[in-house]
């Protein structure tokens, strides 16, 4: 009779698991990772005393739902200690930004925030809208909600200002003023109609007004016009009126303006059905700069303590924090959150969940607001998701999609060819995932083309992502085309090792008319869908996206090599030295028939840049 072997024991899950991980963990601050089965990341969090907070995952009950289900999915756990908790708290923010895990909280729009810079480098100062590290010298006012808040309030301003927004190659080559000039929206010192000194006045007047010093400036002008009513100079008087005017415009247009209030973000959130809008206003210099509204992912049901703390940490990753921040709700590890961000501002932020007064007005204000952004927000999900339902039935697929890609080429005669990716998901379009590709093997072949996108789309992304884990890749792939594309793309797929991904050829019926488009599948007959479903004017919106920002980028590659000049092609002349040459000598013909002495004489140009731009264009002297 043979011995039956012993029988393995099974692996450890959930609160027992955990609990084996407690009795190798020691009081250091540090991360920690929960992974499911397949090694994906299901939460990531920190930890002042590493044992102490995991070991509350160790108990079987006492849990919300979201934690339960959590630690039932765990099937490892990683570490990582750190020296503080506050180097913990950034460590955090990193990983969850990197792995996007389905239970923590998670802000999905990470766009900067326009400013405006009136910029120093010059003798007349330019004001423009700035975007990115403020790395040019000068002042700079914001940020504002949005560009078109920025591009309102310079339009307003250069009316009450005067001051230029050219830039300085075009200020230094101008022989005449420009219209701005004409309409009354510049003083015109690229032709000296104003001195050095009056210019600079109307530049500290401008930074006075977006520091909130407003006051001031309209009593000034009024003194100024009545004096030049006074003295019978009528036109003048009529020019400081419009510009009083467009001063008092400007402060109509700001809506909100607090007096008790100096400089604040407000910051409301609201939470119904297990999904959140935070909604923020911009209080800078007693005026609102704009508001803009988030939907944080919630990580499966965090609770508004959490989802706040969590929003203030990514979002002021790479924005200045004002001096105080308004919110609806307290946060959670309130002490660490304001080290952060007083860490990355450089000075101390003070976070505050007022009660009463202004204050609480301005939060409540921004609280309604979230509300029914987020109202409205759940009702447009609602109908997207009856779309996605409603395409997964039109084209046989399991599920309905939760990332629909979609791809079109543009050329003229295979002259700048370009493909374009556009993506729409359960909450529409994901326009931070568009991708523009240069085509550089078989420009004017449409199934060349496609071949080429599809090639290095699906290639990188088998690079980063070869188990497959991440939501970049798509449920499905509409192209515009018929059978030929599909053919392409199929084949292109299959050469890859992808065969489950379907793809889909819109193409227009014979009549080539819209509203007919007929649908092309491998292996299935072509197939329409009837001329009022909803379903149909949905695919051809994805098509007409994709089709605008195909054509964009075609037009934008055909207006870059319109402005190329023989200058881009030596090596070593960059943006600033081409900006310098160009300023020098007018033009770029007048480059190539420079002497040697000439180009050295140029600003930051060297003797040996010199010789190399002298031999570029004279080959053998």
């Amino acid at each position: 009779m043979t011995d039956t072997p012993p029988k393995a024991p099974e692996p450890l899950t959930g609160h027992a698991l955990i609990a084996d991980y407690v009795r190798r963990l020691d009081g250091s601050p540090g991360v920690y990772r929960m992974l499911d089965g397949e090694a994906r990341v299901l939460y990531v969090g920190k930890a002042r005393n590493l044992k102490a907070r995991v070991s509350n995952y160790a108990r079987p009950s006492g849990h919300s739902a979201r934690i339960a289900r959590m630690i039932s999915e765990t099937r490892s756990m990683m570490f990582l200690t750190t020296r503080t908790e506050t180097e913990a708290l950034l460590l955090e923010q990193n990983l969850i930004k990197q792995l996007k895990p389905v239970y923590n909280v998670l802000l999905r729009d990470d766009k900067s925030f326009p400013n405006i810079l009136i910029a120093k480098n010059h003798a007349y100062p330019q004001i423009r809208k700035h975007r990115g590290k403020r790395s040019d010298k000068g002042s700079y006012f914001g940020p504002f909600a949005s560009g078109s808040a920025v591009n309102r309030t310079l339009n307003q301003l250069q009316k009450v200002f005067l001051l230029r927004s050219c830039t300085d190659s075009m200020f230094q080559n101008r022989t005449r003023p420009c219209l701005l000039y004409q309409i009354k929206r510049c003083a015109g010192p690229c032709t000296n109609l104003i001195t050095p000194e009056a210019y600079a006045d109307l530049v500290s007047d401008a930074e006075r007004f977006l520091s909130g010093k407003t006051s001031h400036i309209q009593a000034d002008l009024a003194q100024q016009m009545q004096e030049a009513s006074d003295a019978m100079e009528f036109e003048r008087a009529a020019a400081l009126r419009d510009r009083i005017r467009a001063l008092t415009a400007v402060q109509q247009s700001q809506g909100i303006n607090p007096k008790g209030v100096d400089e604040a973000d407000v910051i409301a959130l609201h939470l119904e059905k297990g999904q959140a809008c935070v909604q923020v206003f911009f209080i800078r210099a007693h005026q609102s700069w704009g508001n803009r509204d988030f939907y944080p992912r919630t990580g499966s049901g965090a609770e508004e303590a959490e989802i706040l703390s969590a929003f203030l940490a990514q979002f002021y990753d790479g924005k200045p924090p004002p001096r105080q921040i308004l919110l609806s709700h307290p946060v959670d590890d309130e002490d660490l959150i304001r080290d952060l961000l007083s860490a990355r501002a450089g000075r101390n932020v003070d976070l505050r969940v007022p009660q009463r007064g202004e204050k609480a007005e301005l939060v409540e204000n921004a609280l309604r607001n979230a509300r029914e952004s987020l109202g409205r927000k759940m009702s447009e999900s609602a109908a997207q998701s009856r779309l996605l339902s409603g395409l997964a039935d039109a084209f046989g697929l399991d599920d309905p999609p939760n990332r629909i890609e979609i791809y079109d080429n543009s050329h003229i005669q295979g002259a700048h060819a370009v493909g374009a990716m556009v993506v729409a998901g359960p909450d529409g379009w994901m326009k931070s995932q568009y991708r523009k590709f240069t085509i550089k093997t078989a420009p004017g072949d449409d199934f060349g083309m496609m071949r080429e996108v599809l090639t290095r789309r699906f290639d990188k992304l088998l690079k980063e992502d070869p188990a497959r884990q991440t939501e970049a890749w798509p449920d499905l792939l509409l192209i515009d085309g018929g059978a030929g594309q599909i053919t392409a793309v199929t084949e292109t797929l299959a050469a890859l090792g992808i065969d489950d991904i379907p793809a889909v050829g819109v193409a227009k019926g014979v009549e080539r008319d819209l509203g007919r488009e007929e649908f092309h599948r491998k292996g299935a007959r072509p197939f329409a869908l009837r001329h009022n479903d909803p379903v149909l004017y949905f695919i051809q919106r994805l098509r007409d996206e994709a089709h605008r920002f195909a054509i964009g980028t075609h037009r934008a590659a055909r207006a870059k090599a319109s402005t190329r000049t023989p200058l881009d092609e030596i090596p070593g002349v960059g943006a600033g030295r081409k900006r310098a040459l160009l300023a020098h000598f007018g033009s770029a013909k007048a480059v190539t028939r420079a002497g040697l002495g000439d180009l050295m004489a140029v600003p930051g140009i060297s003797e040996q840049m010199a010789r190399t731009i002298h031999g570029f264009f004279n080959e053998g002297s």
